[in-house]
């Protein structure tokens, strides 16, 4: 049997290095060496052209054009992998339950000896895409301003792009719960910085608006600031039509830059924006948060997590989602934000994780997404996009899966520990 699979032409000016496939084909038999001997360890199966099957158990990684996907691997590792599936070399029976196999085994999938050159092999991070002020301009315009349009596709209509938490086993969501459950991860963000009547709040970090409208409703004057334009307009458009727009300001600032209030904030906020920060300018949010937070004041902070010896092994490592998805982008560990915080006064008064809660809200984004791909056309992305970001979503749920990655929300305050 012979793959017949065919995909639309891939935009060499767009997508330069998945249309072009590198000429790599020492690394290629390396490629094909390493394949085989995760095969014979791991429960993944791949499946090629012909029908031969290596494997006996797990997911499949269906094989179209095993050249290519031996050569883009060979001479780029995980980026080449993920080229690879935006080139359409390969496909999965369950894309997310590969990602969940090879996390898990994320440590013991390259052999020792090679391990020791993923630091002259693996690509440099840009420099354009430092977290200075101009650098986080260009990185939130990447990935914030492709199109509201484009995320109203696959998130509900509170428009939050970040986890959900749930009221019941999150293994059991259905699409009808997320609003809720989006809602429900702000309610119990407002009431741990207790926020209502009066209170003064600053957002670092606007998304689409939900947040600071349901503060709104509360009685709080909201400052937020955002660095996408996108997200600003929706926003104050949402807080309009809300009947908000009165004590919701939204502006295009970055957090560096925010201009102080006299007597500070009663709260802030800020929910999957440190992400974007960079692990050099930690210092300067956490300065931040606490420099704009009144005395008796608390803060909020919702974010992604991975385990601290894990971060530090990897911080250099500039990965697919960087080049494709989140430029300039890394995840914390717990303890380096909370000693980032505690630099600044600020200890953790309360730390809920709920990272399984995170896997469900992208199984439904992704679902979402996948029902809704052929509208994609329409907004101006082409098949290529539409492959990677199933591979983004795909690849982050199988990280909230395996426990490789968490969320947390931490609420802060000056003098706890």
């Amino acid at each position: 049997m012979t793959s017949t699979v065919s995909r639309p032409a891939i935009d060499p000016a767009r997508w330069p290095d998945v249309a072009a496939v590198p000429d790599a084909r020492l690394r290629a038999r390396i490629a094909a060496a390493l394949l085989h001997r995760i095969v014979a360890r791991l429960p993944l199966r791949v499946r090629y052209p012909d029908g031969t099957t290596l494997g006996t158990a797990g997911p499949a990684l269906v094989l179209h054009r095993p050249d290519a996907f031996r050569r883009r691997v060979g001479a780029a590792g995980l980026i080449g992998l993920g080229e690879s599936y935006q080139a359409g070399d390969w496909d999965a029976d369950d894309l997310t339950g590969l990602f969940a196999v090879l996390a898990t085994h994320v440590g013991t999938i390259v052999p020792r000896p090679l391990q020791v050159l993923r630091h002259v092999h693996g690509a440099r991070t840009p420099r354009a895409t430092l977290n200075t002020a101009e650098g986080s301009r260009r990185n939130i315009h990447h990935h914030y301003d492709l199109s509201n349009e484009l995320f109203a596709l696959f998130l509900d209509e509170t428009m939050s792009y970040s986890a959900a938490l749930f009221d019941a086993d999150p293994a059991a969501a259905t699409w009808a719960c997320l609003p809720a459950a989006q809602d429900r991860k702000i309610d119990r963000l407002l009431d741990a910085t207790r926020v209502g009547t009066g209170t003064r709040l600053l957002e670092i970090g606007t998304g689409w608006g939900e947040l600071a409208i349901r503060a709104a409703r509360r009685g709080a004057t909201v400052h937020s600031v955002t660095l996408s334009v996108e997200q600003r307009d929706l926003a104050l458009r949402r807080a309009r039509a809300a009947g908000v727009a009165d004590r919701v300001d939204v502006r295009l600032c970055d957090y560096r830059e925010i201009a102080p209030l006299a007597g500070g904030y009663d709260a802030v906020l800020s929910v999957e924006m440190v992400e974007a920060v960079g692990e050099r300018f930690w210092p300067d949010y956490a300065a931040t948060v606490e420099r704009h937070l009144a005395p008796g004041g608390r803060a909020g902070i919702q974010l992604i997590t991975m385990a601290h010896e894990r971060m530090r092994a990897t911080r250099s490592t500039y990965t697919w989602i960087h080049k494709y998805v989140f430029p300039g982008g890394l995840i914390p560990s717990v303890r380096a934000m909370r000693e980032a915080f505690a630099a600044r006064g600020l200890g953790v008064a309360d730390d809920l994780a709920f990272g399984r809660h995170y896997e469900a809200t992208l199984r439904l984004w992704r679902e979402r997404f996948t029902a809704r791909a052929g509208e994609l056309s329409a907004l101006g992305f082409d098949d290529t996009f539409r492959r990677t970001w199933d591979f983004y979503l795909a690849y982050c749920e199988a990280g909230f899966r395996t426990g490789y990655l968490d969320v947390h929300h931490l609420i802060l305050e000056r003098g706890s520990r």
